[in-house]
């Protein structure tokens, strides 16, 4: 879509950080997550990391993962590892994506306006 007056990377932002804000509502936190947005294309990609531990001694489900579990995906982990997880869009249900589409509207419908007044404010009384 042709956003009024608004750069890409302006809109890449603002999408980077709806989606920031749906991870935090799911899992409490977004620093161990990784948005990637691909303006050529329009693909979005959701990353987190999560420390490996021993079974049984995972204190945040958020940030850890027991080796048990981890080793579903990935027969080689170690404890002390790093178990990278693509998270899909489809996780967050379908309520939580209507609510990052409405949030994402008005944040672009904010930013138009913001634009129009920018550019009209120093005409007030021509």
């Amino acid at each position: 879509k042709d956003f009024k007056n608004i750069d890409r990377p302006t809109v890449i932002s603002v999408l980077e950080e709806v989606f920031r804000s749906m991870i935090r509502k799911k899992f409490g936190t977004d620093e161990n997550c990784d948005v990637i947005v691909n303006p050529d294309n329009g693909d979005l990609e959701i990353w987190r990391t999560r420390a490996v531990v021993e079974d049984e001694f995972s204190e945040d489900d958020d940030l850890e993962i027991e080796l048990a579990e981890a080793k579903k995906t990935d027969p080689d982990l170690q404890v002390g590892d790093e178990f990278i997880e693509q998270i899909t869009l489809e996780s967050f249900g379908r309520r939580a994506i209507l609510a990052a589409r409405q949030t994402l509207v008005s944040k672009i419908l904010e930013l138009e306006k913001d634009e129009i007044f920018r550019k009209y404010k120093d005409r007030v009384g021509e």
